[in-house]
């Protein structure tokens, strides 16, 4: 019955101690972490102040939303009268039906029932300083769904631009032909849409000569435009820089947003460091310093980037 759960829990009651206890007076599991969550599960023997205390209440409480729980509870029973008081073996039967629920929100629910046994029925269950054993079993019911693998589309489509396969259109660009294909440039490209399915004379011609754009660059964002791919600093070469600049002025050209939107956050990073360095560098000549270090804007500087001043000294007193 329990092998499906994703946990287990047993409330073993005395019936010395449980006759001790008021109405409302539960006994609890404490937090039991399972299936990414905390449970705890709770018995009230002498019941709730809103059964009137006549029957035994067993409840769960899961402090998460957005699950499913099958919450199964479980009576035991003597399996021979014959057998001592302290010593009962217990068979299970099955006393109520298969409850399921399901939370909503984000605070903390409590299921189970409020009239599990009547304690008349408890009672009887017990012989002088006996035992019965309450079993709950939760199970967490899961409702995701198999995700999809990551998509490869890109890496299909590069194969299609360094094969050629089915190309209908060649770019001539600084005496150097790229075949492409005319649908894949106008589904990223707004410019290249119009310039290769509108009214525009291009439409019809299967090579267009491009000027202003160097063969190097045009390669880049093409590669671009198939599989998102943003070129490496070992394909930037010796000069980023000045490359970098050249491939934002063609995504601008052909409105590539996410391409000019990279090449921006890559100058931002080498070029403002560089930038940087060669302040320090300048700032770090003794006489340089002594001019600077008397103006407002320094002052500015020192208060809002302290750490500039410490690599300052370095320079000036090394």
């Amino acid at each position: 019955m329990f092998n499906y759960c994703s946990f287990t829990h047993q409330f073993k009651l005395s019936f010395q101690v449980t006759k001790t206890f008021d109405i409302g007076q539960l006994v609890s599991s404490g937090d039991i972490s399972a299936e990414g969550h905390l449970w705890r599960i709770k018995c009230y023997p002498r019941g709730t102040k809103k059964d009137k205390g006549d029957y035994l209440y067993p409840s769960s409480s899961i402090r998460a939303a957005g699950v499913s729980i099958s919450f199964a509870l479980i009576r035991v029973q003597p399996k021979t009268p014959k057998l001592s008081s302290r010593s009962l073996s217990w068979t299970r039967t099955v006393l109520h039906p298969l409850h399921v629920f399901k939370p909503k929100g984000n605070s903390d629910r409590t299921r189970g029932w409020s009239k599990f046994v009547n304690l008349s029925v408890l009672e009887s269950l017990y012989s002088s300083n006996g035992w019965v054993i309450i079993m709950c079993g939760v199970k967490v019911v899961r409702d995701d769904i198999i995700g999809a693998p990551p998509s490869d589309i890109s890496s299909h489509l590069g194969i299609l631009l360094d094969s050629a396969d089915g190309s209908d259109v060649s770019f001539v660009v600084g005496g150097k032909e790229f075949p492409v294909h005319r649908v894949v440039l106008a589904a990223r490209s707004p410019v290249f849409k119009a310039q290769l399915l509108g009214p525009m004379a291009d439409a019809k011609m299967s090579s267009i000569t491009l000027q202003e754009i160097t063969p190097s660059t045009f390669r880049v964002m093409v590669r671009f435009i198939y599989t998102d791919e943003f070129p490496s600093d070992a394909e930037l070469g010796d000069s980023p820089t000045e490359k970098l600049q050249d491939l934002f002025m063609a995504a601008d050209r052909f409105a590539l947003d996410d391409l000019k939107l990279l090449c921006t956050r890559k100058l931002w990073d080498d070029v403002c460091l560089e930038l940087k360095k060669n302040c320090i560098d300048f700032l770090g000549d003794e006489s340089n310093f002594r001019k600077a270090v008397l103006t407002d804007g320094f002052i500015q500087m020192v208060l809002k980037f302290p750490s500039v001043l410490a690599q300052l000294r370095v320079k000036v007193w090394a």
